[in-house]
């Protein structure tokens, strides 16, 4: 009875994992154009994750940072209808009742001057408004409603009681104003604009407003001065406590007709949709990685077809069934995880630009990536499994037969 051949490696029964990464890198080295268009596929779909991802949490940061910086304490009071449908008014001493309620630090309102309308210049036709708007203006309300300007002054009390005029960020736009000084026609005389707002964030209504003293809107324009919108900032402690009394307080009579909103509740909704786009987005995401794990599965069929002599001859030298599967296996991870890391990069890349193109800080959450490349995987482990069994169901003697 002779011994082994000396002559003769008998071959391992494990592969190590270095050698199980250099037979998978080396089998997608040989197609690199296929292997690099699956990648592609897989890198599409995962960037598409990551940056729908990213752009929703650097827009949640970006609102966080907004609503701490203008504060959640911000109520506003509004008419409502009356019983018979008709709009309610607000009694003119609402806002001195409101100023007395304890926990409220500032008050400042508004009044609607609805006859009155701002243009250009005194050649533009009366009914071209442009859905702008003429209100008179507390000379705190820019306090109140957490407001900036972009150039000139406020109101104040000496600009008040002249035909001095404030626009709102979207007014001055649409004006063709882009600097104090300049002159708009304003029921029917002319203003000089004092200041131009920055958009406001918690009172977008006033974007489109050209504001007014309450002294010059009564004896030029013809408003009673009658609130049409009241501005207060309360105890933080204390909102929803002053939530809750300020209709029976603006109104003793009649509470019914009034309206009071939280504008912060108004963002936090915007947020909401936001998400629920964002569903929609992940889920053409998730798409577009279910097409990029069909060109995985795809590239390693056609692989195990094209390479039947090499698995011949593997199985032939003492490549047990497993190792050609896990040799497989791991060529569709790779492949997968080439994609999912390009993908990450891509969706980092497209969340920096984005962020940085809106002016919000740059967010890329770890979750975002962990489940990209995590994905990514999972999507090459499955991609790969049935193309690995076949490649390993191949018998020594059939494959070396297209050899």
């Amino acid at each position: 009875m002779s011994g082994p051949d000396p002559g003769r490696v008998p071959a391992p029964r494990r592969l190590r994992p270095r050698d199980l990464v250099a037979v998978g890198a080396g089998g997608l080295t040989t197609r690199r154009l296929r292997s690099a268009l699956s990648a592609l596929g897989v890198a599409i779909g995962i960037a598409a994750i990551v940056a729908v991802l990213g752009i929703s949490e650097s827009s949640k940061a970006d609102l966080l940072a907004q609503l701490d910086r203008l504060g959640t304490n911000l109520l506003t009071v509004t008419p409502g209808r009356t019983f018979g449908g008709e709009t309610a008014t607000l009694p003119k001493q609402s806002v001195g009742m409101i100023r007395r309620i304890g926990p409220v630090l500032q008050t400042a309102a508004i009044a609607a001057v609805g006859d009155a309308a701002v243009y250009r210049n005194d050649r533009i036709p009366s009914e071209e408004t442009g859905g702008l708007s003429v209100a008179a203006a507390d000379l705190q309300l820019l306090r109140a409603v957490g407001g900036t300007l972009r150039d000139g002054v406020f109101l104040n009390a000496a600009t008040a009681r002249y035909p001095a005029t404030v626009l709102g960020a979207a007014a001055a736009a649409q004006l063709g104003i882009d600097r104090a000084g300049s002159q708009v026609w304003l029921g029917g005389r002319w203003f000089t604009v004092v200041g131009i707002l920055d958009p406001l964030t918690l009172a977008p209504e006033l974007d489109r407003a050209a504001l007014v003293g309450f002294p010059v809107a009564e004896s030029l324009l013809g408003s009673d001065g009658s609130p049409s919108t009241v501005y207060l900032r309360a105890d933080p402690a204390w909102v929803t406590d002053v939530q809750g009394v300020l209709a029976a307080t603006a109104n003793p009579e009649h509470p019914n007709e009034v309206e009071v909103s939280r504008p912060s509740d108004a963002l936090a909704a915007q947020a909401a949709a936001k998400s629920a786009l964002n569903s929609l987005l992940l889920g053409l995401g998730a798409v577009a990685l279910l097409v990029g794990g069909v060109g995985i599965a795809n590239v390693m069929v056609i692989g195990v077809l094209e390479r039947r002599g090499e698995i011949g001859l593997r199985r032939a030298l003492g490549a047990t069934r497993g190792h050609v599967r896990v040799q497989f296996v791991v060529e569709s991870l790779l492949l997968a995880l080439l994609g999912g890391a390009g993908g990450v990069a891509l969706g980092a890349l497209v969340t920096a630009g984005y962020a940085l193109h809106q002016h919000w800080r740059v967010v890329v959450p770890l979750t975002g990536v962990a489940a990209g490349v995590g994905a990514a995987l999972a999507l090459g482990a499955v991609a790969g499994l049935y193309p690995a069994v076949r490649a390993a169901r191949l018998a020594p003697t059939e494959a070396l037969r297209t050899v």
